[in-house]
């Protein structure tokens, strides 16, 4: 049994626990608006990463509005992302339905697309919009899935359309994991087949690493097409900086 990792377990089930209860005592002291949804995931996702052991360090300056972007490895995106700045995301319809992750996702306010759906898709662009008239960003990974790192899967365009069309600034971010013993980061990316808790496990296990995040600036692009494209060259050349510097 990895020691490690049942260590850290029982710390993040008890950050959960504790997240629970603020939580409802969010809920308890008036409206449960998306930014305070949004404050309450920012307070629980830096209790999960402290809990795993993860070290957060971050270049650039994370958006306070609009759309932002990012290539997508791991489930732990969402945590490394919620942990720097307030934000409301989109995920896929399957995270609902997660332990512990799904629950963290609801009651932040997540919008949940099915990517076999058009309907489903209509209908999260169209609560995008609405989103990206609040307080917060939007945040969302428009490879559609995550991947082993090895490059950044070509973004899909339907949900730049509302910042596009609204002339809203949309900003693009890179993330990536480094191992201090040199591990590849592949070790920790979730892709594929791979089970998620075994995954998690191994994860909990790990010695020691860091989530390095690239901030670029914002910038408001004519249309979808041309959002997805810059901001997938922009990413695609943060991760190939950030790999020669290591």
């Amino acid at each position: 049994m990895n020691l490690r990792a049942a260590r850290r377990a029982v710390t993040l089930a008890f950050a959960f626990a504790v997240s629970i209860i603020h939580l409802g005592l969010v809920r308890l002291s008036g409206p449960f608006t998306l930014e305070r949804r949004a404050r309450w995931l920012q307070s629980l996702a830096s209790l999960v990463i402290s809990s795993m052991g993860i070290k957060v360090r971050v270049t650039g300056r994370a958006p306070v509005t609009g759309l932002l972007v990012s290539n997508h490895i791991s489930y732990l995106d969402v945590c490394i992302y919620a942990a720097i700045a307030p934000s409301t995301m989109v995920a896929k319809a399957a995270i609902r339905s997660w332990p512990l992750f799904g629950m963290m996702a609801r009651s932040s306010g997540a919008l949940f697309v099915d990517r076999s759906s058009r309907a489903s898709a209509v209908k999260v662009t169209e609560q995008v919009a609405e989103r990206l008239k609040g307080p917060v960003p939007v945040l969302f990974f428009p490879e559609g899935t995550s991947t082993d790192g090895a490059k950044v899967l070509r973004f899909h365009s339907r949900l730049f359309t509302p910042a596009t069309d609204a002339g809203i600034p949309v900003t693009a971010a890179a993330v990536r994991y480094v191992i201090e013993d040199g591990t590849p980061e592949r070790e920790l990316c979730w892709f594929g087949d791979d089970l998620l808790l075994p995954h998690i496990w191994k994860v909990l296990g790990t010695a020691g690493f860091t989530a390095e995040v690239h901030f670029g600036e914002p910038h408001i692009y004519p249309d979808r097409r041309t959002a997805a494209d810059r901001t997938h060259a922009e990413i695609e050349a943060m991760r190939s900086c950030e790999l020669v510097l290591q």
